[in-house]
This record gives C-alpha cells, sequence and structure tokens, in this order.
C-alpha cells in the first residue's frame, strides 16, 4: 500500500459475491461496509455477521453492513456486486459517494464496463474478473463453490497507483493478476458465462452434473464458436480464461459439426468437462436471481453476444435462442429442466 490511511471500501449487493468479498475483506480487517437492499440479509450479518464456508472451518465474522445507501460517507473503492439488470442504477445512485480519486470496481458478468464508464468518467472504472465461484446459501451465509482470484484492468489499459492497491486488498480473497487487455479479457470470460450460466439456468442444475452430458457440452462448444466469431468482428484480440482456456481453441468449427468423433473435437469435449468438474459446485447466479423473482442477466451474456452479432451480420441460433428461452422461463412459460435444455439442443441442430 502506498497510503498510510488504509483506503475505504463500499460494496453494493451482499449476494454470493458481494457478501464473500466483505466477509474476507473484514476478516482481515479492511475499512469496508456492504450495501444491502434486502432486510433479511441486513438482519441477519448485523445479529451474527458474515457466515463463509466452503474454503475451510465454517466461520462468522463480525463486519458493516447498512440498509440502502450509506450515509454522509465517500469512498475510495465502490465494488459493484449487483446483478448487471440492476448495476447502471446502482452505479448512478453511488457516484456521489465516491471520493474524488476514487474508483468504481465492476465485478459483473458481460461487458459491463462500458455501461459504467458514462456514468463516472472510464479513467475511474476498473474491471475485475472473478475466476471463483460463491453462493448465498441463507440469508448471510455464503458458501464458497470453488477456487480462484481475480483479473483486473482498466478500458485504457493503464495500470497505476491505484489498480495495484487495489490488487493488494483483494489479495486477501485471492491472486490477482493485472491486464492491459480488458475488453480482451471480458470477451473471454463473457463466453465462458455464456456457456456455465445460462446452460445451468436452463438446465437447473449444479455444473459438474449437466458438464458430463456429451449434448450439453455440444452446446457449449457452439456457445463458444458464436461468441469468438463475434468478438473478432467487434476487433478483440481474446485472452486465454485464467491463463489456461483458449478460447479460439476450444470453439467448434464447421469441418468438427460434420466430422463426429474426430480426435480434435473429442480433445475439446475432455477441456470442456474439465472445467465443469472444476466448477463442478457452481450453480447459475441468474437461476437464483429467477428464483428470486428477479430479472435474469440473459440480456448482458448470450444476449449481449446475439445484439452485437446481428449488427455485425454473424448468425449466433444458439445464443438467441438460449436467449429467448430463459426470457420464457423468468415470464413462467417454460421451467428450468434438462427437458427444456434438451429443446434448445433439438431446436439447434
Amino acid at each position: 500500500m502506498t497510503s498510510s490511511k488504509p483506503p475505504k471500501i463500499l460494496i453494493v449487493g451482499a449476494g454470493g459475491i458481494g457478501g464473500t468479498v466483505c466477509g474476507y475483506l473484514s476478516e482481515v480487517g479492511a475499512d469496508v461496509v456492504a450495501s444491502t437492499t434486502n432486510e433479511s440479509i441486513y438482519q441477519a450479518v448485523s445479529g451474527h455477521g458474515f457466515g463463509l464456508s466452503g474454503d475451510g472451518n465454517p466461520r462468522h465474522v463480525r463486519g458493516r453492513i447498512c440498509l440502502g445507501t450509506p450515509k454522509d460517507e465517500t469512498f475510495d473503492y465502490i465494488f459493484l456486486a449487483t446483478q448487471p439488470p440492476q448495476v447502471e442504477a446502482a452505479a448512478k445512485e453511488m457516484v456521489p459517494l465516491l471520493a474524488n480519486d476514487g474508483r468504481m470496481v465492476v465485478f459483473q458478468n458481460g461487458l459491463c464496463e462500458e455501461r459504467i464508464a458514462p456514468l463516472c468518467g472510464s479513467d475511474r472504472v476498473i474491471g475485475g474478473i472473478i475466476a471463483w465461484g460463491a453462493s448465498m446459501t441463507s440469508p448471510g451465509n455464503y458458501d464458497r463453490t470453488s477456487s480462484g482470484g481475480f483479473q483486473i484492468g482498466t478500458l485504457s489499459g493503464l495500470r497505476d497507483q491505484k489498480l495495484r492497491e487495489l490488487g493488494s486488498l483483494l489479495e486477501a480473497i485471492g491472486p490477482v493478476t493485472q491486464t492491459g487487455n480488458l475488453l480482451g479479457a471480458r470477451w473471454s470470460k463473457l463466453a465462458l458465462n455464456c456457456c456455465i450460466s445460462s446452460l445451468g439456468t436452463l438446465g437447473g442444475e449444479r455444473l459438474g452434473a449437466l458438464a458430463k452430458v456429451r449434448r450439453y457440452r455440444r452446446l457449449g462448444l457452439e456457445i463458444f464458436a458464436e461468441t469468438v466469431a463475434v468478438a473478432k468482428a467487434e476487433n478483440v484480440k481474446l485472452e486465454k480464461v485464467s491463463g489456461t482456456l483458449d478460447l479460439n481453441w476450444i470453439a467448434i468449427t464447421d469441418k468438427e459439426r460434420t466430422i463426429p468423433g474426430s480426435p480434435n473435437l473429442a480433445a475439446k469435449h475432455a477441456m470442456l468437462l474439465a472445467v465443469g468438474m472444476r466448477y463442478r459446485r457452481l450453480r447459475s447466479s441468474m437461476l437464483s436471481a429467477l428464483e428470486r423473482g428477479r430479472p435474469p442477466a440473459i440480456d448482458f451474456l448470450n444476449g449481449e453476444v446475439s445484439a452485437r452479432g446481428k449488427t455485425h451480420g454473424i448468425a449466433t441460433p444458439v445464443n438467441t435462442l438460449i436467449t429467448e428461452t430463459v426470457h420464457a422461463i423468468a415470464r413462467g412459460e417454460k421451467r428450468s429442466s434438462r427437458e427444456t435444455l434438451d429443446e434448445v439442443f433439438a431446436a439447434t441442430r
């Protein structure tokens, strides 16, 4: 840390990610407060602290939480940890609380930095790509479902003192790497989320069970192929996910669609199965949002790929149908089940 005074941190949202981050930072003595609009979460954390599990001994960590917007405070970092459909409204509400040299840190999946930049200035936005999973099992109790860290960067590629300071803070939760190609890293993570989160929402199960089914992995490979094609049209240079998963390689090719059982296709299935096993306990946060009656983030994931593909004249039938089907689930016209996932697979052959 270059500053003698510890930075003040506000975490907007106390769901799976926000609550876990606040609990970990509180545990190491950071000056951090979580903001929630959920009365049950507020009461649980106020009474018992943040319940943490999944990474060792279950424990409760005392920390600050407020109901609604904090009063008469400014913050050096404001972490946006809401679901994507609420991120712009949250940022607008919290901008007045950001210190003059403060930074908005975007934890949402998708391409939300581009949405937040006009609200506070692009030079005040840091993207935080999360490579681990967590879920809130009950109000105030958080289960870390997979290990991992963060990749952080700015839209301009600048790596300044604030980025280094943020990295030091987040090291309490997991390893941190800095990227000078935030959009490339974001698009790669977008492809992964379009696969993992959306298939989990359609199927209504944790990733491990779904990844064992070949036809569901095939849908994942199709999602990757469409997303990679759109990213290339946007002149984005894709980064490897967690330094290992090469989206340019794993995306299914036209030839592989017509030649079943090729060694290269088998290797791609094996890689996707390995990803599924690593995140086998992961439960889609979009599915959890639907179960709580909240709008799904699908337009920020597969819907984003579909919309941008349309502007470039690129067909995205799998991402488009997934988007439409998740909206149908939200309207109560379909349900999250393997039957629904099978319908999507059959319709896109």
